[in-house]
């Protein structure tokens, strides 16, 4: 049981206190003591301030911990907004770009200096299948179209070496009803007979190397004049298999071989090969 004076004592001191601040609160509203109530003020200020700085310490990056938490996830989803309108912004400027490289090969088909009067047939290119050695395009024409085996087939100057006019792409090998499959000149199997050099001008024949690997010229004598950018054309000869004057391909390198009779020619095909879009089957048999 708690003893009667230790009960007391704590009243007592609460009585006290409460005593004390009334005739302080009444001195003060009188200015007789505005001078030591401003001091107690001050003492109390100075007392509690280190506390204060303390919470203050604590209870700020607490509350900036929270607010970034809250702004964090709005912040978030303003980039990802951002960046789902830059992606589409990119694809739209893809799309623009492929568009026009579109565009520009079906404008190189209409004017086709090369072909002269030959009636040609645009096609799209709808695959491409290329190995080591083998190099084929599938195109969306045929047979209904008027396509045959052995035609050749062009496009116009889009992409590749600055300034040219488009050339050879290859030869069709196998044609459907609506479809048709065209060989490159890089195929490993193809072979084009062309001439170089002034006219009449000296024989020679392009050999393909696979894709995405320059020609190679065969037939052309040691120690011939030639100049990086001679272009080669086809020659036409009697029972050829495609019509003179096409451009097939330009020099790139050329050195004496290691045959004292035989240079060493590589040329780069003058249609851009890698970026194929559109096509001409040109529809012409060689005359027996």
């Amino acid at each position: 049981m708690a003893s009667p004076r230790r009960t007391r004592r704590p009243r007592t001191v609460l009585i006290l206190l409460v005593l004390a601040s009334v005739t302080i609160i009444t001195l003060d509203a009188r200015g007789g003591l505005h001078r030591i109530t401003s001091g107690l003020r001050s003492i109390s200020a100075d007392a509690f301030s280190p506390i204060r700085t303390g919470v203050d310490d604590i209870v700020e990056p607490i509350g900036s911990f929270l607010a970034g938490s809250v702004h964090y996830g709005a912040v978030r989803q303003q980039n990802q907004k951002l960046q789902a309108e830059v992606d589409q912004l990119r694809a739209e400027q893809a799309a623009q770009q492929d568009d026009d490289e579109r565009l520009q090969q079906l404008s190189a088909l209409l004017d086709l200096p090369f072909v002269g009067n030959l009636q040609t047939v645009p096609a799209e290119v709808t695959n491409q299948d290329a190995s080591n050695f083998a190099s084929t395009i599938q195109i969306g024409v045929g047979r209904d179209q008027g396509v045959q085996l052995g035609m050749p087939v062009v496009a116009g100057g889009v992409g590749g070496i600055a300034g040219n006019q488009g050339g050879l792409v290859g030869q069709v090998v196998q044609a459907n009803h609506s479809t048709a499959t065209v060989r490159l000149i890089t195929d490993g199997q193809s072979s084009v007979g062309v001439i170089y050099g002034k006219a009449p001008g000296a024989l020679a024949v392009l050999n393909g190397q696979g894709a995405g690997k320059p020609l190679d010229a065969g037939f052309v004598p040691a120690n011939t004049p030639l100049t990086d950018g001679d272009v080669f054309v086809t020659s036409g000869l009697q029972n050829a298999t495609y019509p003179p004057g096409i451009l097939v391909a330009r020099v790139v390198a050329h050195q004496n071989g290691t045959s004292a009779t035989q240079e060493s020619v590589t040329l780069e095909p003058e249609a851009d090969l890698e970026h194929l879009r559109y096509v001409a089957v040109l529809l012409w048999s060689p005359t027996p």
